[in-house]
């Protein structure tokens, strides 16, 4: 009797530390830049007789590459983009949302035509935070037609260098049934991990998202814009809990991203 007495002494002394352990994704996580996967699928442009189109943008849009604001439509982030043509390998993009520059890019192309590199500095949903800056290097898959800007033709992307930090970080914090998440560029959300939707708070593109819990270290993310899935995520922790691997897929563009990240 004393013995079993002793158990359950020790049993009760245990709970609270079990009912306050932390859960694995608990914590800061940074995107490792060196463990990329990126799409396959290329990105399509032509900048040709004045007028520039972004095929594989979502939506697709065309607008006259004259340096001058021109409207578009269905994009959250921005609703004019101007296009200026510095020279046959070489152009600048300005958005706005609202009459507020978003973003600035300049996008060259090398003398060999074969590798295209865009800096840029966006701050479309950055809630008045820091811009997000960083430089992209995309491989040539197919040329435009004779007589087109460098731009133009089928680009995949290889790299991405010099990210800002606030763009590949993010805090995840489990408390009972519910995972809230924040980050530096200012979006946030709490949701039950059952599946059930919630509001993103802060971000134009997101307005709800649905989280459920796989097993003890897998979560499953189902990003929605006016109720249309447009993207799913999934991260899995490892035994470690110090690293994780996770993939999103773009549901309209029908692309998978693969990256891996590690705690703070």
């Amino acid at each position: 009797m004393k013995k079993l007495l002793f158990v359950v002494a020790i049993g009760a002394l245990l709970f609270p530390m079990l009912a306050v352990a932390q859960s694995a994704f608990d914590g800061t996580w940074t995107i490792d830049m060196n463990k990329i996967d990126f799409p396959k699928k290329p990105d399509v442009f032509l900048l040709q007789g004045g007028i520039y189109k972004c095929e594989t943008c979502t939506p697709p849009y065309t607008v006259k590459a004259d340096g001058q604001d021109q409207p578009v439509s269905g994009h959250p982030y921005m609703d004019t983009v101007a296009v200026k043509v510095v020279n046959d390998h070489e152009i600048e993009m300005t958005a706005k949302k609202d009459g507020r520059v978003v973003s600035i890019a300049t996008t060259t192309v090398s003398p060999d035509g074969d590798t295209m590199t865009t800096t840029f500095r966006n701050s479309s949903n950055t809630n008045g935070g820091p811009p997000v800056t960083g430089k992209v290097e995309a491989i040539r898959v197919a040329k435009g037609p004779a007589g087109s800007n460098a731009v133009s033709g089928s680009w995949r992307t290889g790299k991405v260098e010099n990210i800002s930090n606030n763009a590949i970080s993010w805090t995840y914090k489990v408390s009972g049934d519910e995972i809230s998440m924040t980050n530096p560029t200012g979006q946030s959300y709490t949701a039950k991990l059952d599946g059930t939707d919630a509001p993103m708070k802060g971000d134009p593109g997101i307005t709800s998202v649905s989280i459920k819990m796989l097993g003890k270290d897998t979560l499953l993310e189902k990003d929605k814009r006016d109720g249309e899935v447009i993207d799913i995520s999934k991260m899995t922790v490892a035994p470690d809990g110090k690293t994780a691997t996770l993939s999103n897929y773009d549901t309209r563009q029908k692309t998978t991203v693969r990256f891996e990240a590690t705690k703070q």
